[in-house]
């Protein structure tokens, strides 16, 4: 995705945790968009390292039909 390509989108997270994005985005003085971005850059690959839902349940990858 392109640096400049903005979409807008709703995310939700529990209060307690956006809390704690709000006052790490204020002690930062950053946006709470760049604070989750930056999160997403630094925990993606771990992300990705986990199991389909497909995977955990042993049902086939529906992506393996095509």
């Amino acid at each position: 995705m392109s640096g400049t390509d903005k979409r807008k989108q709703s995310l939700y997270f529990p209060e307690e945790m956006l809390k704690e994005i709000q006052e790490e985005a204020n002690r930062q003085d950053r946006s709470l968009s760049w604070v989750v971005q930056q999160a997403w850059k630094i925990a993606r690959e771990r992300i990705k390292a986990f199991p389909a839902v497909n995977d955990v349940a042993g049902l086939p990858d529906p992506k393996e039909d095509r």
